[in-house]
């Protein structure tokens, strides 16, 4: 019998694969590309963009205005649907194309399924050199889309409609893979993308994606538990991959069951409520006080679903020189770190199948009965008194979040990336409920807030969400804002002005610098350098030109009554908020490590460069 075929363009035979694509996880099953978002040029307006206009089916189209902006939206609704759902994400050839490369990397080193499907070159070379094409002399295969090979946990070519079909089933695989996931990349000649073939009408039949829980062996949970039997003052850091797991239930359990305490990671938090009696808050370089002394004491550290970066890690130096490491983790790569017991399974499984073998052990840790309760409290009174830390000259930083955090729902999303906001949210934040707390620190990618922020809100229609952004993020790129009113998809930005890049601001100063070229001052005609005075930019009004609500807050006061009236708004809005400059938390006996020059003409620097070799001395090196 002649197996039955269809006429279509790799384009069209593309959104009709696609269009197929379902994933099912404990039995629940659901639709896994839920449309494409992008941005046309003439690497892809007449071969995928046709497509899109008269091929789509059921898939949604979303216009971008910026492809970093685009896929940074895509990756955090992918987050947000704890990677059971995506948008993939289309340029044309050049710069529309390397415009994605960071966000790219950013879902990759987040460990976030995002496809893109950049144009490439002609793949017949007749009008070569074509418009922004990359002429590489010496390797003429090269285009300017090699770029995403490095950011891109799957890379492929496409270079004759045949060749979709291997390369499609191939890009499923690891965008449906819980360890293996992230950018996936199908480079698109914009001729290929056009030319015709007769696909197997199988290709197109629904395909699931079945996501199995990958249970851990039976020896590694018992070499785990033989490790902890002896451990009195045992640690559980709880990652992201407790979400991804759907595990926070089960991490509640596990911890009441011995009575051990939990510290989460940027990635992790909200998967204990922040009231939970051993929910220590933070850990790391952002951490609490109560989290990160307790890490220095801790005999055992039990990572759960956590790459241990070196803010989780402070540098390797937030640990005990004997403490020993059991890593539950669904990537063999991350649980092999720190020199530590792998114990590579779902973090359900592997939570569930530890706490079967403790419990049959008896296993009990040594914390005496009020320790953990009293590390606690004073840890909450910190937050209280941050919370309503009053500042002659303005808005404390910290008191504007406590405002914020009484003000919205329980429910209400936050979203936020870089600058010293991170911190101060990882350590202060109250989180009631999973999932509430989006916050991008795999890569800490300046700009992720407003994109992420109209991503997580395509991914929640039902909930408020909130961007959480520094005036430098929000100037280098806010450009899915514009999305979000197209779309019809209210999100709130809380845009907080200090003035410049003050985190960094921060760090070269307490790095032996004066400070310099972080704030947004004029340059002065005197000196020739930029410490004139401070530019004065009306965020508010900059939102409302493209169609926004906005506010202005000074005060907490005022803060409050804009987040109230902000709630009623049907449309995208920002709240304009002036804190005063480095009124953000401390360190909390916490260390990262940023190089400083061996040589220096400042006393300073070189005091900072002895204080470095000192902590490195006491680091950790395996």
């Amino acid at each position: 019998m002649r197996m039955k075929t269809v006429r279509l363009t790799m384009a069209q035979a593309l959104l009709r694969f696609l269009d197929e694509q379902y994933v099912s996880m404990d039995g629940v099953e659901m639709k896994f590309v839920k449309g494409v978002m992008g941005i046309f040029g003439h690497g892809n307006v007449t071969g995928l963009g046709e497509a899109l206009e008269r091929s789509a089916g059921s898939l949604a189209f979303i216009q971008g205005k910026n492809e970093q902006g685009m896929v940074h939206a895509a990756a955090a609704f992918a987050k947000q649907k704890g990677r059971r759902q995506i948008y993939a994400c289309t340029s044309s050839i050049g710069p529309g194309a390397l415009n994605m490369v960071t966000a790219a990397a950013t879902a990759t080193v987040n460990r976030i399924p995002v496809l893109l499907l950049p144009g490439d070159n002609f793949a017949c070379r007749q009008p070569d050199p074509v418009l922004q094409q990359l002429e590489v002399q010496a390797d003429y295969t090269v285009s300017a889309v090699d770029a995403f090979r490095p950011v891109s946990r799957y890379f492929d070519r496409i270079v004759r409609p045949e060749q979709l079909i291997s390369a499609a089933i191939q890009a499923m695989r690891v965008l449906t893979d819980p360890a293996d996931t992230g950018a996936v990349t199908l480079a698109l000649p914009q001729d290929v993308q056009a030319e015709a073939y007769d696909y197997p009408a199988s290709f197109f039949e629904k395909r699931v994606h079945v996501i199995d829980r990958r249970p851990p062996s039976r020896e590694s949970v018992q070499r785990a538990a033989a490790l902890l039997a002896g451990k009195k003052r045992p640690l559980i850091i709880a990652g992201g991959g407790v979400h991804y797991a759907d595990a926070a239930r089960q991490l509640a359990g596990f911890a009441e069951a011995f009575g051990i305490p939990v510290a989460e990671t940027q990635a992790g938090k909200s998967a204990l409520p922040w009231n939970h009696p051993l929910n220590m808050g933070a850990i790391g370089v952002t951490g609490s006080l109560a989290a990160n002394r307790l890490a220095q004491e801790a005999d055992v550290i039990i990572g759960i679903g956590t790459r241990y970066s070196d803010f989780t890690t402070s540098s390797k130096s937030a640990f005990g020189d004997d403490v020993q490491f059991v890593n539950l983790n669904v990537s063999g790569f991350d649980s092999a770190k720190l020199n530590g017991l792998q114990l590579t399974a779902d973090a359900r499984e592997g939570l569930a199948a530890l706490q079967e073998e403790l419990s049959a052990n008896q296993y009990r840790t040594g914390y005496g009965e009020a320790e953990i309760r009293e590390r606690k409290a004073e840890w909450d009174r910190e937050v209280d008194r941050l919370y309503a830390l009053e500042h002659a000259d303005g808005l404390a930083q910290t008191r504007a979040l406590g405002v914020i955090n009484e003000t919205l729902l329980p429910s209400d999303v936050v979203v936020c990336a870089a600058g010293s906001l991170p911190g101060d949210l990882h350590r202060l934040w109250r989180s009631s409920e999973p999932r509430t707390y989006h916050m991008e620190y795999g890569f800490s990618c300046m700009g992720y807030e407003i994109s992420g922020t109209f991503g997580a809100a395509l991914a929640e229609p039902d909930r408020g969400v909130y961007a959480v952004v520094g005036d430098g993020s929000y100037l280098m790129l806010h450009s899915e804002l514009v999305t979000s009113l197209q779309e019809r998809r209210k999100i709130t930005v809380l845009l907080f002005d200090n003035h410049g890049f003050q985190c960094i601001h921060n760090l070269q100063r307490g790095h032996g610098s004066d400070g310099f070229g972080n704030e947004f001052r004029y340059r002065d005609a005197g000196t020739g350098r930029l410490d004139g005075g401070f530019m004065p930019i009306d965020f508010a009004a900059h939102a409302q030109s493209m169609g926004a609500m906005a506010y202005k807050a000074s005060t907490a006061e005022e803060l409050r009554e804009a987040l109230l009236q902000a709630r009623e708004e049907t449309v995208t809005t920002l709240i304009e908020i002036k804190v005063v400059p480095g009124t953000n938390t401390p360190g909390y006996e916490s260390w990262w490590r940023v190089e400083v020059p061996e040589v220096s003409e400042s006393d300073k620097v070189n005091a900072s460069r002895r204080e470095m070799a000192e902590q490195i001395r006491k680091a950790r090196v395996l």
